[in-house]
């Protein structure tokens, strides 16, 4: 095998061994999930000391432990480790989701939010709680709904002879603008109380997060992570192109449609448990490409770095504003914009656009 001048750096694997069965992996990879996740948590721990009963890191850790100052523990166990472990959880999710996606079409832009799948979950979250005044569970299962009629009216839509990215990019951003179109009939339909609350929670909001919220976005990802990582080798087949991946041994449309459903459920469980956060699932796997240096979908490094993104929009919504009112979206979306206005400046300098 010959490397030309610009294949970059080769990944470093390793291989374990356990009688039938065997695990490559890449090390690079693999310790910059390791270094992310312990960012993420140091993230997690400084937003929850943060507020107006104010506690260091280590009474954290104690008050976590059972062992902390008197009263903390209603505080930290009660009121804000929910909301920490939710944008960790959200976040999670939303990477993998990104990551799945954007190696399905072979396009940056290909994220749920941008190609509607993300919209069809909120609008089907929003019918939930505007029009049957739904509780937690209820706002997760018209969310689920609204993400899969949205992948399957997507898919269909692109389908000719089998669905390619471009297509399924175009298809889903005009999809993204009928249901945003939709969401704001649902505003027009609602009554002052509802929409005001629809409206923060269309912004992506981690404020008044329970335990409930925790467990919807954990079932999301117990259910459906083993499936994508399952299909992770597929993924990178897919990325080869459909008569690679046959050649392989790999079916592409149903490899195809399991990922499609798989990171369609993952964009729809985070979404009932904080709302649609944006940039993060398109921001997500494009900065861990960059990190691991790995071609690929870098499922789990993206799925961290979402996790990553997330806390620490969380820590800077607490720490800049003096309060957790603010919803976390409007950092992600700041913060978003200004890193698609760096991507877009420095690919203008290369020639590329």
């Amino acid at each position: 095998m010959t490397l030309t001048r610009n294949a970059g750096p080769v990944p470093r694997r390793g291989l374990l061994r356990t009688g039938r069965w065997s695990l490559r992996y890449d090390t690079r990879a693999l310790l910059v999930c390791a270094v992310i996740a312990v960012l993420a948590a140091c993230a997690m721990v400084l937003a929850i000391g943060t507020g107006t009963y104010e506690l260091s890191p280590p009474e954290v850790v104690r008050t976590l432990a059972g062992n902390g100052p008197p009263g903390a523990g209603f505080i930290v166990r009660d009121l804000r480790l929910p909301r920490a472990l939710v944008a960790v959880l959200v976040g999670f999710g939303m990477g993998a989701a990104g990551a799945v996606f954007q190696s399905l079409t072979r396009n940056p832009l290909g994220s749920p939010d941008i190609t509607g799948f993300g919209n069809g979950a909120s609008a089907g979250a929003l019918v939930a709680i505007i029009l049957f005044d739904a509780g937690d569970a209820q706002t997760a299962i018209g969310a689920v709904c609204g993400g899969l009629a949205t992948a399957a009216g997507v898919y269909l839509l692109a389908w000719r002879r089998g669905v390619h990215g471009y297509r399924l990019v175009l298809v889903g951003i005009g999809a993204s603008a009928v249901l945003g179109s939709a969401t704001s009939f649902l505003y027009v339909r609602a009554d002052i109380g509802k929409a005001a609350q629809a409206a923060s929670w269309m912004i992506g909001s981690l404020n008044a997060r329970d335990w409930g919220d925790v467990r919807i976005a954990a079932l999301g990802l117990v259910a459906l992570m083993p499936v994508v990582l399952g299909y992770a080798r597929r993924l990178t087949l897919l990325e080869m192109g459909d008569d690679t991946a046959g050649a392989l041994g790999v079916p592409p449309e149903r490899s195809r449609l399991v990922l499609l459903c798989a990171g369609t459920g993952l964009t729809a469980m985070a979404v009932a448990a904080a709302g649609p956060v944006p940039f993060v699932a398109m921001a997500a796997p494009q900065l861990a490409r960059r990190v691991t240096r790995a071609a690929g979908p870098n499922v789990l490094p993206a799925a961290w770095m979402g996790a990553l993104l997330v806390s620490a929009a969380d820590l800077a919504t607490q720490r800049v504003t003096g309060s957790a009112l603010l919803p976390v979206g409007v950092v992600t979306g700041v913060a978003g914009g200004a890193y698609l206005a760096w991507l877009l400046g420095k690919e203008r300098r290369a020639g590329a656009v």
